[in-house]
Order: structure tokens, then sequence, then C-alpha cells
């Protein structure tokens, strides 16, 4: 089961006078992202560091990543941040760790246990939902039925996607993957013309 984050996270670390401010946000893209990482920079414009991670992806399969460690020493922040990110359930998830130094050195372990422990850290206040895959079906019935096929669409936890009016109604209904087996053997029964449109 993959999971997405609801709303953003933010939360603030001291490690040795140092302040790790962790942004855990919700992003459909990598632009989302990069949009996500200007905002960062213009709030905190004189941190020293803005270090971030990224996976985006709806599936393990098919999944993208990147980090960048903004200055720290090379391995010590994105990787370890990424690695958080990757053996979480959810996907489409963006940390970015605004670091300012507090004038004392935490050697390059002390840096990825620093970055590591911010992103887990903001994961444990964070707001996860289970991500439904839904289908597409476009299904043609007649005049007389489109009330009866919104209804079943409903107690599907279907919605209707578009409605086109001609000799026939033409619905396009998106519902969960699980009910669409079950929709079919509905509309198979009464006859009716329908097309399974993957999402």
């Amino acid at each position: 089961m993959r999971y997405q984050l609801i709303e953003p996270v933010k939360n603030t670390l001291e490690i040795k006078k140092s302040q790790f401010i962790t942004w855990l946000v919700p992003i459909s893209d990598r632009a989302d992202g990069m949009r996500w990482l200007q905002e960062a920079k213009s709030q905190y414009p004189d941190a020293r560091h803005h270090c971030w991670a990224y996976v985006i992806g709806d599936s393990p399969n098919s999944q993208s990543a990147a980090m960048s460690d903004d200055g720290e020493p090379s391995g010590t922040a994105g990787k370890p941040m990424l690695n958080v990110l990757q053996h979480k359930p959810a996907n489409n998830v963006m940390a970015i760790v605004i670091r300012y130094f507090g004038g004392i050195k935490l050697g390059a372990g002390g840096l990825v246990r620093a970055y590591s422990q911010a992103v887990e850290q903001s994961y444990q206040l964070a707001s996860l939902q289970p991500v439904v895959e839904r289908t597409g079906i476009a299904v043609t019935v007649p005049f007389s039925d489109e009330q009866w096929l919104r209804h079943q669409c409903q107690l599907l936890s279907g919605t209707i996607e578009d409605v086109l009016y001609s000799n026939q109604v033409f619905i396009t209904i998106e519902l969960p993957k699980d009910n669409v087996d079950a929709l079919c053997a509905l509309l198979v029964a009464k006859s009716f013309q329908f097309k399974i449109t993957e999402k």
C-alpha cells in the first residue's frame, strides 16, 4: 500500500546550536519541487544551506529521485535525506532542510545523522492517506437509465468526469480500481456498452 502526504509539514531541529528547519512537502513533479525550493530560499535567504531530496512516481518501478547537498560536504545531506524518503511508504514527497550554522562543526558523521534525523522527525509529524488507484470507464446508456447509472456510480465511490448528450447519454466515470468489476457486472447485466480506459 502506497501513501501520500496530505499537507506540508514544517519542523525545526536544533543540534549543537545549528538549526535544521525541515519542510516536508507533497509534490506532483520536479518543477513543483523546485518551486518549493525557491520559496524556502526566499523565506530563509540568509541560511547557509538549503539541502533537498525528493521521490516522485506512483510506484516503486517508475520512481525518479534527486538530491542536493547545497554546499555541505558531499554525501552528508542530500543522500541521507533521500535514504529516509526511500524507506517510507509515501511517494511524490520532497524534503528541504534549511540549515543555520551554529558555530560548532558537526563532522561528516554528525551531519549525516542530523539531516537524517531532521527528515525522520518531520515524517513522524506527517499526516498520510492511502493512495487509491482509480480507473476510468466510458459508458453509453439510454436517457431513461442515466439516473440509475449515476446512483450505481455513487454507491461504488465513483465520480462522474464527463457527460455528453446525443441520441444516447455518454458518461465517463472514474472509480476505485477495486470497484471496477462490480460496475462492469451491472453494465453487462443491462447490456450497456462500455469501455475501460486505464488511468
